[in-house]
């Protein structure tokens, strides 16, 4: 599976982005897709991800109610759509590929293709 997101960029706090993902090698349907992110000097932790086999979605506390994951099958794309951003959303945010669980997971381990990353800078 190859993954490259797109979409980050810099936004004042309260403002909006979208990221995008984009795969191929596999159909969504048969992948399970995480969002993640790294702030320096952070460890890196899940956000938000999406069961390819049924759509379920889970979302890390923070971004409850901020951020929407969405999937469309007929572009092989998954985007995470990012409402009401803070300064401390500020991350390097990647998407990431699981092959073979049921559900998705926002731990790490599952998941072994990767996007490049791409940057989310929000200002106060």
């Amino acid at each position: 599976v190859q993954l490259v997101e797109s979409g980050g960029g810099l936004v004042q706090a309260g403002g909006s982005v979208r990221l995008s993902c984009a795969a191929s090698g596999f159909n969504l349907d048969d992948l399970n897709i995480g969002w993640f992110r790294q702030a320096p000097g952070k460890e890196r932790e899940g956000v938000s991800c999406i069961s390819g086999h049924d759509g379920i979605t889970w979302y890390k506390e923070s971004v409850k109610g901020r951020f929407t994951v969405s999937a469309d099958n007929a572009k092989n794309t998954v985007y995470l759509e990012m409402n009401s951003l803070k300064p401390e959303d500020t991350a390097l945010y990647y998407c990431a590929a699981d092959s073979r669980a049921w559900e998705c997971s926002l731990g790490l381990s599952p998941y072994d293709s990767w996007g490049q990353g791409t940057q989310v800078t929000v200002s106060s």
